[in-house]
């Protein structure tokens, strides 16, 4: 185990490494991304526009060797241009189906919330059961399957706001941010004669990508550690503060996503510790505040905060009785 747990980690490095390439003085984002990538996970990032977040769905693709899709998503987009539609050819009499963007290895959705809430109703069955049903016959889509949503979280005109069973879906959400003055003067320097991605090229493939998922799912959770998750997660339906809190969900996602974090930094074993980093990420976008706690100002992340205060962290221990 301690071998394909070493193995794990070089590739899951060389992907963060070669975002890195692009993504310029953001590793912790690389970071996030490909802990949703090796978990299974579709990535929601929600940020400004020019920071960088088509950019980072592309390099994620390109380093990971994937088949990849952009959708742009504008509110006459239909849910038969997502996923296909089933059309008549009269030479056969029958009818065949043309599949649509979504019959690839990753999708970028990209400004997602301008979508009407029937095109991105689309995306739920996808990304919940990796297949697609059109005219009742369902078509499985290739794996391994990630769905990558853009939203601009300050544009409201001309949006839809994404209902809480589909933000429910995405894995984590991720936010990019502004680079630092000298990180953005060498961007600028790098992209004067060529954009870096040009450049960039696949570092694993869909077979590794599947081969680190299963690893992941095997690396050790103290049941202590699970209880820590879940009483994080139960604490977000109690909180006064809160007006709909984290589902079941939340609490398989942040398991996985410390077994993920785990096999980036070697260990075949979970600890507390990666559960509280991956809490804004995963915990994030599955809250909703009461309508009293958004007129005081009260944010998701203080809220977030004094619930993991108030959460006892167990002292579990590694597997060091345990033979490889």
């Amino acid at each position: 185990m301690v071998s394909e747990v070493g193995a794990g980690k070089k590739a899951a490095l060389s992907v963060i490494d070669n975002l890195e390439r692009v993504i310029k003085g953001k590793r912790s984002v690389a970071e996030l991304a490909v802990t949703a990538i090796i978990s299974g996970g579709h990535i929601l990032i929600e940020d400004l526009p020019g920071v960088g977040k088509t950019m980072l769905a592309r390099s994620l693709a390109i380093s990971l060797g994937l088949t990849f899709n952009r959708v742009q998503f504008v509110p006459d987009l239909l849910p038969s241009d997502l996923i296909g539609v089933n059309l008549f050819n009269q030479k056969t009499s029958e009818f065949e189906f043309r599949p649509g963007p979504i019959m690839s290895n990753m999708v970028l959705a990209d400004e997602i919330n301008r979508g009407t809430p029937k095109t991105q109703s689309a995306l739920l069955e996808a990304m919940e059961e990796s297949q697609i049903t059109i005219d009742g016959v369902s078509h499985l889509l290739p794996k391994p399957f990630f769905v990558i949503a853009t939203q601009n979280p300050l544009e409201h005109e001309g949006t839809f706001l994404l209902p809480e069973a589909q933000r429910d879906r995405f894995f984590l959400r991720i936010k990019i941010g502004y680079p630092t003055a000298e990180t953005e003067l060498e961007i600028v320097e790098l992209t004067r004669l060529e954009h870096p991605i040009d450049s960039l090229g696949a570092v694993t493939s869909s077979e590794l990508i599947l081969k680190l998922q299963d690893l992941v799912r095997n690396i050790y959770v103290d049941d202590l550690v699970k209880k820590y998750a879940v009483d994080i997660v139960q604490s977000t339906r109690k909180h006064p503060s809160i007006f709909l809190g984290a589902s079941p969900r939340g609490s398989l996602n942040l398991v996985r996503g410390a077994q993920a974090r785990a096999l980036i930094d070697g260990r075949d074993y979970v600890l507390p510790d990666d559960i509280k980093n991956l809490l804004e990420p995963i915990i994030f976008h599955r809250i909703l505040l009461t309508s009293n706690s958004r007129m005081q100002g009260t944010s998701v992340n203080e809220v977030i905060g004094e619930i993991v205060e108030g959460t006892p962290v167990p002292g579990a221990s590694p597997r060091s009785w345990l033979k490889d």
